[in-house]
């Protein structure tokens, strides 16, 4: 279980679920109205801690640097959602959604709060709530008895619980402590598209021109004379005969071959380009009744954020 003097260890550090994986940073810590023990821790969650979430710390331990609970990452990320900003207490129908999903007993809670002589719900006033209005444990805010009948009031804005926690009982602390919001961003590696290489087989219809040969019969006639005389006589002298020539041609023959002509590859490059990213911070301030009455006086408004 986590006592006051804890506190300080728990806010702003990790927060490790049952299998020692980190679920956030504890941001705000509830505290029992009767007992005064921590009660609540509020985990920021997500990836820059945008989501808030509810876990109880009664058998939580602090442990080098970080806190443990007894419950997976996934149990404490789909808590019930609670409104952390919202006056920073928690509504009797909150609060009953968190003991239900987290299986804590709700009515031994609520009748040991509101055990005569115990103090009942704390008021600005210091006087007993009303009984039977709700609120687990009868949460009240950091320094004790300073939320309302039947809510929980958080320790302090973003680490003021760490502080008044701390400090022993009967002990005031007179320091108030301002607190902002630092925004963070990071980046994301995520797919942002696909592309591929498919091979498929077009036909194109190509030419070429090539010389083709043939032969023509062409008939050549020569007269008689001394030198053919004899070749011309060496026959009968009246005949019939016949003479046979063999005309050639060419003709044009398509083969096709499949050669290698490129090789291509998928590869990727990185390009680094420059975005500007916009948020919202917020940031307390503080101001005192002393110079605004001050500068009233000098005639001047007081400047306000």
């Amino acid at each position: 279980m986590i006592k006051r003097d804890q506190i300080p260890a728990v806010l702003d550090h990790p927060v490790l679920d049952e299998g020692g994986k980190k679920i956030g940073e504890a941001k705000h810590v509830f505290l029992d109205d009767v007992t005064g023990a921590p009660e609540w821790v509020s985990v920021k969650t997500g990836m820059f801690g945008t989501s808030e979430t509810f876990v109880p710390i009664r058998e939580a331990r602090v442990v080098d640097g970080h806190t443990e609970v007894p419950y997976s990452k996934s149990k404490v990320k789909d808590a019930p959602h609670v409104d952390v900003d919202g006056g920073g207490h928690l509504s009797e129908e909150e609060e009953h959604r968190l003991y239900e999903y987290y299986g804590m007993d709700w009515d031994a809670s609520w009748s040991r709060a509101n055990q005569p002589g115990e103090g009942g719900w704390a008021h600005g006033d210091g006087g007993q709530g009303a009984a039977g209005a709700a609120g687990a444990a009868g949460m009240a805010g950091a320094a004790g008895g300073t939320g309302t009948a039947g809510t929980a009031g958080t320790a302090g804005a973003a680490g003021m619980a760490g502080a008044a926690g701390a400090e022993a009982p009967g002990r005031r602390d007179d320091a108030m402590t301002r607190s902002e919001e630092r925004m963070r961003v990071g980046v994301e590696r995520r797919e942002a598209g696909r592309v591929r290489l498919r091979k498929y087989v077009v036909t194109e219809d190509e030419e070429r021109t090539v010389p083709l040969r043939h032969e023509e019969v062409r008939v050549e006639r020569e007269p008689i004379t001394d030198e053919n005389r004899d070749a011309a006589l060496s026959g009968p002298e009246i005949s019939e005969a016949e003479h046979e020539v063999v005309l050639h041609e060419e003709r044009p023959v398509v083969e096709t071959e499949a050669v290698p002509v490129e090789r291509l590859r998928l590869t990727t490059e990185e390009h680094t380009e420059q975005e500007t990213v916009r948020g919202q911070v917020r940031k307390e301030r503080i101001e005192s009744s002393a110079e605004e009455a001050r500068e009233d006086r000098d005639g001047m408004g007081p400047e306000r954020p």
